[in-house]
């Protein structure tokens, strides 16, 4: 009985703490789009007050669709994160089955092995991946940050999704082995539909820093035909004046995609976040 009353004051509480997190996260972003339609001299004066009549302004959007490149811009930020999130799915999903399905000596070491990204970060290497991708001719490419980025979230894929994989049932498996399906149609028909929740989260996680990031784009791809959103819009920030109209209105469209992808698997999101925490 006890465990029975505790369960739904749980997942009451994990539920509040899912919308209070919602709320905190959000506010930054919808800040930084009420600001990009103001006028700069209401941005400073009232940051928190939604644009009036007097202070409504389209002047930062019009300024970031005629300077630059930014629908370039955006496509690269698409492509690169599409990419990298795909491989870093298939390769990690692949990974994390044969750690969690076979039992072979050294898995735990490999797994220590392909789980060390976690801590150690991959911008300790910069200097040995720019080399290597100068000796590759990859500079200026999308293909470098691709590399770069599926790299980046392998770790932290196969650290999740191995967990996960763990808990499918070993009957189901053998049946699929049993009516003569593969160890392919096994994990791309069997396994990987029961592991959506956790591929949704790695997507989501992994999504967001490669979106983000300034730090490769900058390094690897600094090419007018190869920036990223994020590198993009620096160019409104100067050594000794900001147009922060301009600067709020291009983060305001880089916050789209982000929010989209968040809308679209927000439920398995949530339950892959929150699964096994309620019982």
């Amino acid at each position: 009985m006890s465990i029975a009353r505790r369960s739904p004051v749980r997942t009451g509480f994990v539920h509040l703490a899912l919308i209070a997190y919602t709320v905190i996260a959000l506010f930054p972003v919808v800040l930084t789009i009420i600001n990009s339609f103001k006028t700069k001299n209401a941005i400073f004066r009232a940051p928190l007050a939604p644009p009036n009549f007097e202070t409504f302004s389209l002047t930062g959007y019009q300024t970031v669709l005629t300077q630059g490149d930014f629908a370039g811009y955006f496509q690269n930020s698409v492509i690169v994160t599409v990419v990298s999130i795909f491989f870093v799915l298939l390769f990690g999903a692949m990974a994390a089955f044969a750690l969690s399905e076979y039992r072979f000596k050294g898995n735990s070491l490999m797994g220590l092995y392909l789980a060390i990204g976690i801590m150690i970060p991959i911008r300790l290497g910069t200097v040995a991946i720019l080399q290597g991708m100068v000796a590759a001719g990859l500079v200026n490419t999308l293909t470098a940050l691709i590399l770069v980025y599926t790299a980046q979230g392998l770790p932290l894929a196969v650290f999740i999704l191995s967990e996960f994989m763990r808990s499918v049932s070993d009957d189901l498996k053998n049946a699929g082995r049993i009516d003569g399906l593969s160890e392919y149609a096994i994990f791309f028909r069997l396994v990987l539909p029961l592991v959506r929740p956790a591929m949704a989260t790695v997507a989501v996680f992994t999504m967001i820093p490669i979106w983000n990031d300034l730090w490769f784009p900058l390094i690897l791809a600094p090419g007018e035909a190869t920036k990223t959103v994020t590198l993009g819009s620096q160019m409104f920030i100067g050594q000794f004046v900001t147009n922060w109209n301009a600067v709020l209105s291009a983060l305001s469209l880089a916050i789209f995609p982000v929010l989209v992808l968040y809308v679209i698997f927000s439920r398995q999101l949530i339950r892959g976040i929150t699964s096994g925490a309620v019982k």
